[in-house]
């Protein structure tokens, strides 16, 4: 008897929609079903371009459910593209994500003086900080990094693993900030001084972005600076 299935997770609901060729009739025994959990997995993926297994945690499965949901949704959308086939967005066991506060746990790269890290790349460790539903920050554990990881994806699926959401930063590569923002990680740029004043900042909204990222200037300060 197979397992039945469990429900897999939308951000949103996804309206029924059919397409079908330009200038075709309507022939229902040539169209395709796409499920709306097959939906959301093309648009966390492609649309989102969320790594496999950030996607996978977004909608409830594992990376290996993840993986043969997205091949599906692609060789339908391929077949329909390519042969001229209907393609309607129906069915699946599915729920809706419910809209509420959750805690947001943050990882900041700090010097062995607990400061933070002015280059990511030099960063032997991240402090990890929570702010609950209330606004309060609750200080967690050190984080070792990976040895010699110079900004490239091995932090990125290790602070993932541990549920970080946002990275606080000074200067970082920006091919860095597109691996973590992969992993369903928001990069806050720009941030210097005490790693425990930033995380304050951050949580009364006074911390912002500052959209600048590691240059060739600061690659031949720290070589290794570069995603």
């Amino acid at each position: 008897m197979p397992r039945p299935v469990t429900e897999r997770i939308l951000g949103s609901a996804i309206p029924n929609r059919g397409f079908r060729p330009s200038g075709s009739a309507v022939d229902k025994t040539n169209e395709l079903v796409i499920t709306f959990d097959e939906a959301e997995a093309l648009r966390l993926a492609d649309l989102e371009g969320l790594y496999q297994q950030a996607a996978a945690l977004r909608m409830g499965v594992s990376r290996q459910t993840f993986g043969r949901i997205i091949e599906s949704a692609r060789r339908k959308t391929a077949d329909a593209l390519i042969n001229g086939k209907r393609l309607r967005i129906d069915g699946g066991v599915v729920a809706i994500e419910e809209k509420k506060d959750r805690p947001v746990m943050i990882a900041v790269p700090t010097t062995a003086k607990g400061l933070l890290e002015d280059h990511f790349g030099r960063c032997k460790g991240f402090s990890i900080y929570t702010i609950d539903v209330e606004n309060k920050i609750h200080r967690g554990h050190r984080l070792k990094a990976f040895m010699d990881h110079r900004c490239k994806s091995g932090a990125t699926a290790q602070l993932a693993a541990v549920g970080v959401t946002v990275l606080i930063v000074g200067c970082i590569g920006e091919g860095a900030v597109h691996v973590f923002g992969a992993h369903g990680i928001t990069v806050i740029r720009g941030a210097s001084g005490s790693v425990q004043d930033a995380v304050l900042a951050f949580a009364l909204g006074k911390l912002n972005d500052s959209g600048i990222s590691c240059q060739v200037g600061c690659r031949s300060q720290s070589q290794v600076c570069s995603a």
